[in-house]
């Protein structure tokens, strides 16, 4: 199948790694992986500051450059969960919005759905690992099941990361309580998303983890980026790293 990688913003200019590690899953899958270079924002940013009419163009942009590839996949529930729960209204409401929109996918439920991956031969990681449940992920395109719903329960980073041999999940107190990032919010309230991410650190830290692992690097980004001011051991990395053995 013909799979067209979606990067998001921060990944492309702050962790391209990411993207290439995604990449190799899905090649060692049998995919044919297209890197489209004229795709651009998703519009998150504009959205969420209730700026529509600059994430429209934005919007319609991703529609043309991702028409056509048999799946769009992207390492990020929140550039995912904007494409498909949010952009009505933004783009056209057609056959072809609608099918782009719909063969997006994160890259864990694509693994899980779509390629329907039940191991990794040969991948071994003798690490401890604490799992972040992005709240875009989480919430919005259901990887997991979130303590506020009745959901069936089951997580599909967490059963990635179970296939990998020597990888030992942590559990935390409060899996699935949000890091504070928010995009946004994390600017316009500053204090509260500070407090929020040491909180989610603490927890990180209680759970006995030396990694901790998300579906989002964003989430990553801004818990790291505490850990670092507090000389923390705890190493933060994508779950696309771990599962394309980048990590020792």
């Amino acid at each position: 199948m013909r799979v067209a990688l979606f990067i998001p913003c921060f990944i492309d200019q702050f962790y391209p790694q990411i993207g290439l590690a995604t990449a190799e899953v899905l090649e060692r899958f049998g995919c044919t992986v297209v890197f489209p270079e004229g795709q651009t924002c998703c519009g998150q940013p504009m959205a969420n500051s209730g700026c529509n009419d600059d994430a429209a163009p934005l919007a319609r942009k991703y529609v043309e450059v991702f028409d056509g590839y048999d799946y769009i996949v992207s390492p990020s529930g929140s550039c995912t969960s904007m494409v498909r729960k949010h952009y009505d209204g933004l783009c056209a409401d057609d056959a072809k919005s609608n099918q782009v929109r719909q063969r997006t996918y994160e890259f864990c439920e694509f693994l899980i759905d779509v390629l329907k991956v039940e191991s990794f031969p040969g991948l071994r990681l003798n690490r401890k690992v604490a799992y972040h449940s992005a709240c875009h992920g989480l919430r919005e395109l259901r990887l997991g099941r979130a303590s506020e719903r009745m959901d069936a329960p089951g997580s599909k980073p967490e059963a990635l990361l179970a296939m990998v041999e020597g990888l030992q999940l942590m559990p935390m107190e409060r899996p699935d309580e949000c890091c504070g990032f928010g995009g946004t919010f994390a600017v316009a309230e500053e204090a509260v998303s500070v407090r929020m991410g040491c909180d989610k650190l603490g927890d990180c830290s209680r759970s006995g983890a030396d990694l901790v692992v998300s579906t989002d690097m964003s989430c990553l980004m801004h818990v790291g980026g505490l850990a670092s001011r507090q000389k923390s051991p705890l190493r933060f990395v994508h779950i696309a790293e771990v599962l394309a053995g980048r990590l020792s």
